[in-house]
C-alpha cells in the first residue's frame, strides 16, 4: 500500500495497462490527473469534437488490439461520445470510456454541465464502473481496463470529479490477462465429426479471427479441408486476399463468388463470426444463405452462438485456438471432401474469374436513373467520374500494408466489393451501427496506433462534412492521413430509396457544397481535385508519398456522377400506401 492522491492511483493503473495515448478534449472535471499525464508517459491527443475521440480510440484499439481510451469534460463532452462508443460496442473494440462527472456533492441539484452519465451508455457499454469512494480509484479502474478485453467491448469509468482530490492508501492492480481457450471437448469433436462428413464445407472468416490474431490458423484449417473461405461483412481483413481459397466478403455489396460458392455448402463454419442479420441477408439479387446447411458456429461470446441462425454445433471459443483444435482434430481422417478437392478449387477459381471480370466491366450502375444522371453529367464540366471505375482504379493504387477505413454510405458501402487485404487490422467500418462521420477520426485513431502503416479513409461527402474538421488534428499533432472524397453532391444511399420507393420525389437529399479539398488546404493539409479516371490512382500514390514520407495530411476530392448503387435497406421499404385525398398523388 502507498500513499497518494486519488489522481495519481489513476494515472498509475493507467500506466499499468500501458496506456500511452488518450483522445480527448481537456476540461476542469479531470485536470488534476491531466496535470500528470506527461510525466506518467501519457499524451493527451486534443480533438475537435468529442464523437471524433471516441471513434480514434476505437481506431487504436481496432489497429492494435490494445485499449483505445477516450475522455473529456463532464456532461456535454461526455454526451458527445455516445455515437462513437455504440460504433465501438459493435466493433467490439476494447475502448475504455472515462467519464468524469458532477461533484458529489451538487448533484441532483441541476447543476453547470450536470448530466445522468451511466444512462446514457448503458446500451453501448459491456461494463460500467462508478468509483463510489476516492479510496477504491485504482480499483474501479484496472477493472474497467480488464473487462473491456475479457468482455471484448467498450466501458465506462464514471468518476465523480471531486473524487480526483484527497490522500489514500492504495496498491495499484496489475492487469488481468484473460487466456481463451478453443472451446468445449464435446462440441469440438461434434464439429470435427460433422465436417468430416462434408462434402462442400464453406468457412466465414469473422471479426473474432482478425481479434485473435487468427488469420494463419483460419488460412490452415481451410487448406486441410480445401473450403472456400467468405468474409464476414465489414471483415474483410479477415483472410489473405491473394490466397486461392479467399473469396470475397458478404453482405451488402459484396462478392458474387463468395456468395454463389456458400449457397453450395453442406456444412459452414462460422469462425469467429455473429452471423448477424445485415451481413446475411440478399443481395444482387440472390438469396444466398444456404437453408439446409450445418452450421458450426464459433463464437467467444456465448451469447452469440444460434442467435441469429440456427445452428448444429456451437463452440464457444477463441476463433485462433478453435481453429488450431479442428484442425488437430481432422488430421490424419478420413474426410468425404477429399474426395472433391480438386474440384472444388477449380470451381472457385472459376467463380473468382468471373467475379473480377464482372467487376472490370462493371464501369457504371444501369438503372434508369443512373442512365440519367451519367447523360447529365457529359454535359458538366469535368465530365465526372463513374464511382466502380474509381474504386477499381484506387485498389490498383493501394499501397502495401494499407489500413483502409470506409464511411456509411453508397459509394463507400460499393468499396466493398474492392476492398482486399494482406493482413488482420487492415480495415475499419462502422459495422451494424451505421453512423456517418466515423471513417476520418478512426483513422487518424489507427494512425497514431501505427504511424509506419499508410492510412486512408474513404468518406462520402454528407458523412465527410459531419467529421473533416478532424483533419486540423491530423495538422495540429502530425498525425498524418490520406482521405479519400467522393463527390456526388447528394446523399447517395437514402436517395436511391426516393428512386426505388417514391418516385423520385427527392427531399433533403441534395448536398452542393464548396471544394472540400480548398477546404483541406484552409485546415492546413494538402487538396487533390481529380476529375480525370486516369489521375485517380497517381493521385492516391502521390498523397500516400506525402504522407509517409513528409509527413503530411492529404484530401482527394473525386468528382462523381450521382448515379446509385442498390439501396441497403432495400429489405425495410415497400411502395407507399395513401388514403387521405390529399396525398393520393404521393404513391
Amino acid at each position: 500500500m502507498a500513499r497518494m492522491t486519488p489522481s495519481e492511483a489513476f494515472v498509475e493503473t493507467l500506466v499499468a495497462n500501458e496506456v500511452t495515448d488518450i483522445f480527448g478534449i481537456m476540461g476542469s472535471a479531470f485536470m488534476d490527473a491531466m496535470d500528470i499525464f506527461a510525466p506518467a508517459g501519457i499524451r493527451l491527443i486534443p480533438v475537435v469534437h468529442e464523437q471524433g475521440a471516441a471513434h480514434m480510440a476505437d481506431g487504436y484499439a481496432r489497429a492494435t488490439g490494445r485499449h483505445g481510451v477516450v475522455i473529456g469534460q463532464n456532461g456535454p463532452g461526455i454526451s458527445n461520445c455516445v455515437t462513437a462508443i455504440a460504433a465501438a460496442y459493435w466493433a467490439h473494440s476494447p475502448v475504455v470510456m472515462i467519464t468524469p462527472e458532477t461533484g458529489t456533492v451538487t448533484q441532483g441539484l441541476g447543476g453547470f454541465q450536470e448530466a445522468a452519465q451511466l444512462p446514457m451508455f448503458q446500451e453501448f457499454v459491456k461494463y460500467q464502473g462508478h468509483v463510489n469512494h476516492p479510496a477504491r480509484m485504482a480499483e474501479y479502474t484496472g477493472r474497467c481496463f480488464d473487462r473491456a478485453h475479457s468482455e471484448i467491448g467498450p466501458t465506462q469509468l464514471n468518476i465523480p470529479r471531486d473524487y480526483f482530490y484527497g490522500d489514500i492508501d492504495v496498491e495499484i492492480p496489475q492487469p488481468q490477462k484473460l487466456d481463451r481457450g478453443p472451446g468445449g471437448e464435446r462440441t469440438l469433436q461434434e464439429a470435427a465429426d460433422l465436417l468430416a462428413q462434408a462434402k462442400f464445407p464453406v468457412i466465414v472468416s469473422g471479426g473474432g479471427v482478425v481479434m485473435a490474431d487468427g488469420m494463419a490458423e483460419c488460412q490452415t484449417l481451410a487448406e486441410r479441408l480445401g473450403a472456400a473461405v467468405v468474409n464476414s461483412y465489414q471483415h474483410n481483413d479477415s483472410f489473405p486476399a491473394s490466397h486461392p481459397l479467399w473469396c470475397g466478403p458478404l453482405g451488402y455489396q459484396g462478392s458474387k463468388a463468395g456468395m454463389k460458392l456458400i449457397s453450395k455448402a453442406d456444412v459452414v463454419i462460422a469462425l469467429g463470426s455473429r452471423l448477424g442479420p445485415f451481413g446475411t441477408l440478399p443481395q444482387h439479387g440472390m438469396d444466398y444463405w444456404p437453408k439446409d446447411a450445418k452450421i458450426i458456429q464459433i463464437d467467444a461470446d456465448h451469447k452469440m452462438l444460434g442467435l441469429v441462425k440456427k445452428i448444429s454445433v456451437g463452440i464457444c471459443g477463441d476463433a485462433k485456438a478453435a481453429a488450431v483444435a479442428l484442425t488437430r482434430l481432422l488430421d490424419g481422417r478420413e474426410l468425404a471432401c477429399d474426395a472433391n478437392k480438386a474440384e472444388r478449387a477449380a470451381e472457385i477459381a472459376s467463380e473468382k474469374a468471373a467475379w473480377e471480370q464482372e467487376l472490370d466491366e462493371w464501369i457504371h450502375e444501369k438503372d434508369d436513373y443512373s442512365l440519367d444522371m451519367i447523360a447529365e453529367a457529359e454535359g458538366e464540366e469535368g465530365n465526372w467520374l463513374h464511382p466502380r471505375q474509381v474504386l477499381r482504379e484506387l485498389e490498383k493504387a493501394m499501397p502495401a500494408d494499407v489500413m483502409v477505413s470506409t464511411d456509411i454510405g453508397n459509394i463507400n458501402s460499393v468499396a466493398h466489393s474492392y476492398l482486399r487485404f494482406e493482413r488482420p487490422r487492415s480495415f475499419f467500418a462502422p459495422m451494424s451501427f451505421g453512423n456517418c462521420g466515423y471513417a476520418l477520426p478512426t483513422m487518424i485513431g489507427a494512425k497514431t496506433a501505427a504511424p509506419e502503416r499508410p492510412a486512408i479513409a474513404y468518406a462520402g461527402d454528407g458523412a465527410w462534412a459531419m467529421s473533416m474538421t478532424e483533419i486540423m488534428t491530423c495538422v495540429r499533432h502530425d498525425i498524418p492521413v490520406t482521405a479519400v472524397v467522393f463527390h456526388n453532391r447528394q446523399w447517395g444511399a437514402e436517395k436511391k430509396n426516393q428512386v426505388d420507393f417514391y418516385n423520385r420525389r427527392f427531399v433533403a437529399g441534395e448536398l452542393e457544397s464548396e471544394s472540400f479539398a480548398q477546404i483541406a488546404i484552409a485546415m492546413g493539409a494538402e487538396g487533390i481535385v481529380v476529375d480525370k479516371l486516369e489521375d485517380v490512382g497517381p493521385a492516391l500514390k502521390k498523397a500516400v508519398d506525402m504522407q509517409m514520407n513528409e509527413g503530411k495530411t492529404c484530401v482527394i476530392e473525386v468528382m462523381c456522377t450521382r448515379e446509385l448503387g442498390d439501396p441497403f435497406r432495400k429489405d425495410a421499404l415497400a411502395k407507399p400506401t395513401r388514403y387521405l385525398e390529399k396525398y393520393k398523388d404521393y404513391v
